[in-house]
Formats: C-alpha cells, structure tokens, sequence
C-alpha cells in the first residue's frame, strides 16, 4: 500500500520507464489508445502498460458537430493502430460522463448532449472503449505515473481556463453516485461572487485560475499603469491584451505587482486546498495546468495559504502540495491506462 507520501520527490516515472530496457523474453507490452477530446484540438496516443506514449498524432477538433468529432476520432485510432496491435480505446471528454462510462452527459466547449458515446466509437473503430471526464483521466495518469506515484489518496486540480478536478480516494478513481463527481472548482468561495460558467456566482474557479488570474492582471493594468509597466510592455501597451503567460514571465523576470498577482492566486488555491482537506484528507494535490508552469511562485504562496488555514494545524499530518509531472500528456496516458484496465 502506498498510503502516504514518501520523503523526496517521486521517482520511477513514465520518462525513466520509458527510457529502461525491456529485459530479453518479455511478453510485448500490452499497447492502449487514449484519446484526449479539447475544445479546438484532439490528441491521441498509443500508450504501453508503464504510461510511455511510443507514437502521438492530432487533429483539429469540429466541435460543433458530433458526428465530424466522432470521425476524428476514428480517423486518428486508424493512423495509430496502423503500426500497432492495441486493444482498447480511452477517451478523455471535457465534460459530464455517466457513471458508466459510456455517454458525454453534457459538455461546455463541444456539441455533445447525451451523446452515446462509447458505443459509436466501439462501432466506428470496433475495439472496446472507456470514455472518461478529461481531468479524471489526468488525474489518474499522475497518480500511477507521475507526481503523486507514491500515494493512494490524492487529487488533481488543473488550474488553466478554469479549475478542474480529479480525485483518486484508496486507490480508485472517484467519480460519484451519477459519474460527474470531482467538478471543484464549482464549489461556492464567495456568496454572490464572480459570476460563473456554470450559472451560479462565486465558484472557487473564478479566484483561482488562469482567467482570474488574467482578469486581475488586467483591472491592475487600467487602474495602476505606472506600476503595470512591465505587463503592459509585454502586452503592447494595452491592457486588454495581456494574458496569463505575461504575468509568470514579468513575475519570473523579477517584477513585484507580477509576483503579487500570482501570490493571491496562490492564496486563493491553498485555501480551497485546505478546504478539501477537511473534507477527503488527501496524501498529496497535484496542480497542473498552464498557470502550473508559474511553478514556485504560485505554489509557495499556495502552501503557506494551505497552512494558516488548515483544519487542527498542528495536530495533524499535513499533505503535500505538488507540481504535476505530465503535462499535456496526462489526458492521454490516464484515459489509455483506464481503457486497460476496464
């Protein structure tokens, strides 16, 4: 059992597994399809039983039409098995996924509305197919990869557009009574707050992501241009135009307000981390996604926020908060990894 986390930092990952030799006599590796469905682009995967992707291909993704979708899809299973002998498909979907694992319940940035998923792409491709929520399968691909290897209770958060979710609780992955649980970053922060995506106001994900983190950026630059000077150079002097990546560079190059505006990010997820772990204790949380790449300078101020607000300090064993270890990959090796093992 890996029930807690081990000093240092995680080892044995999918780059060194990858990297070792197959000892001579060896059955070859049982090889998996997995499928990460985003907004505007599709990538996929033939992924080994040790998380290593051996070949990738991508399309742009019709998300307005189901069908030219589930063509894509198809379209790239056949350039990958083309070379391979695999046996099943897993798809990550950014979106609701019944708890059988088969239909896209409802999905924000595609045209899928109860659409049967699994089952069109078992016909299309005729291999067996698991279809998964995108950051669930990312979460599973950290936990049996990457950052949290060590662990059997962990969570995901995956701090891009939005704040996504995925948790792994005594070593399964949880989804719920109806197969949409995980969704975090809709859990109430401030009562009538930011108005949400989702329709309601207030959601954690409207003060600790990447879109807050632009939308701070910006009302900073319009009210404070003399001390906005370093954004606003990167942005071409206008504050419309500046964008998450703008503020981890002018924050990594040095600059004060920069280094503040991902601070109070950073408050705002060790917060709701601290939060979580009353609720599930988790051994770990992985943060991934783009504004991740701040690294440090997102995390510390996330750890110190976690700390002060943290049920029984002090009385307590205090999980670690870690970078995620993937990166856009993880969609890909969790959802084929998923498929194996259905």
């Amino acid at each position: 059992m890996r029930r807690a986390a081990q000093e240092g930092s995680p080892a044995g990952t999918s780059v060194e597994r990858e990297a070792a030799t197959r000892p001579p006599g060896d059955p070859p590796p049982r090889l998996t399809i997995g499928v990460d469905v985003g907004g505007t682009k599709t990538a996929a995967g033939v992924v080994d039983e040790h998380g290593a992707i051996i070949r990738d291909a991508r399309r742009e993704t019709p998300a307005t039409s189901p069908s030219e979708i589930i063509a894509a899809i198809g379209d790239l299973v056949e350039e990958l098995r083309g070379d391979h002998e695999v046996e099943a498909i897993g798809v990550g979907a950014a979106g609701f996924v019944d708890a059988k694992r088969s239909t896209v319940l409802f999905a924000p940035n595609l045209a899928w509305r109860e659409e049967p998923l699994r089952a069109e792409i078992e016909k299309l491709t005729g291999l067996s197919t698991v279809v998964e929520n995108d950051a669930n399968a990312a979460a599973w691909a950290e936990f049996q990869f990457g950052a949290a290897h060590d662990v059997d209770d962990m969570i995901l958060l995956t701090v891009g557009t939005g704040l996504g979710g995925g948790l792994v609780l005594a070593g399964e992955l949880y989804r719920g009574a109806f197969g949409v649980g995980g969704e975090v970053g809709h859990l109430r922060a401030v009562p009538n707050g930011h108005l949400c995506g989702c329709g309601n106001k207030g959601c954690w994900e409207q003060y600790a992501s990447g879109s807050a983190l632009v939308r701070e950026a910006r009302e900073f630059a319009r009210s404070s241009p003399p001390q906005a000077s370093c954004l606003l150079e990167l942005a071409g002097g206008r504050a419309d135009r500046i964008e998450g990546p703008m503020v981890t560079k002018a924050a990594a190059d040095g600059d004060g307000p920069s280094r503040e505006l991902l601070e109070d990010l950073g408050r705002w997820l060790g917060e709701g981390i601290a939060t979580l772990a009353a609720v599930l204790d988790p051994a770990v949380v992985v943060v991934g996604g783009g504004v991740s790449e701040a690294g440090d300078l997102l995390l510390d101020p996330a750890r110190k926020a976690f700390a002060r607000q943290l049920t029984a300090r002090g009385h307590r064993p205090v999980l670690e908060i870690r970078r995620a270890m993937l990166g856009n990959e993880a969609g890909i090796i969790g959802a084929a990894d998923l498929a194996r093992r259905r």
